[in-house]
């Protein structure tokens, strides 16, 4: 069976941000069993020297949808950033970002195979073909972030497992 462009990228993020959903929903019923702050996790983080959930989940949405629409565009770059979300924000963009994603045909991802994908952040540039863009930069940064974003949350007690994380597998029926 051949893998299409389409195949190996958009069921992976619809699936991990269908999880991410299923992790925030999660925290929020947390927070209210606790009555802890929802808010305040939003500025939670790991460890000290790395970036809050805000950005693990923006970045999520970045290295998904974003990545979607920089190969359309043959660039991409980090987050443009100045968005500040609550932590009902941060749940509307995961489940925007699913429902951009999901609007994505094979046809239309697939039609970019081959095509010149430039990373550029100021002077700096990697040049990609789009599969190699999709494949090598931004699915590992999506996993990256929404392990951190995972993890964030778990550290700070929401009861999620690894089940929570993989979310709605593509199982043989």
């Amino acid at each position: 069976m051949a893998l299409s462009l389409y195949d190996a990228c958009v069921p992976s993020f619809v699936q991990i941000l269908g999880s991410m959903e299923g992790v925030f929903a999660k925290a929020q019923e947390h927070c209210a069993k606790t009555g802890a702050d929802a808010n305040a996790l939003v500025g939670a983080k790991l460890v000290d020297d790395m970036l809050p959930l805000s950005f693990q989940v923006t970045s999520v949405a970045h290295h998904s949808v974003g990545a979607i629409k920089g190969v359309t565009a043959g660039t991409f770059g980090p987050p443009a950033g100045g968005t500040a979300y609550d932590f009902a924000g941060l749940r509307k963009l995961l489940a925007e970002s699913r429902a951009a994603v999901e609007a994505v045909t094979p046809a239309e991802l697939n039609a970019f195979e081959g095509k010149d994908v430039v990373f550029a952040m100021r002077d700096f540039k990697i040049p990609f073909t789009a599969e190699g863009f999709l494949l090598s930069f931004s699915l590992p940064n999506f996993y990256f972030h929404a392990t951190t974003a995972y993890d964030i949350l778990r550290g700070r007690g929401v009861p999620i497992g690894k089940r929570d994380f993989l979310g709605k597998m593509r199982i043989k029926t």
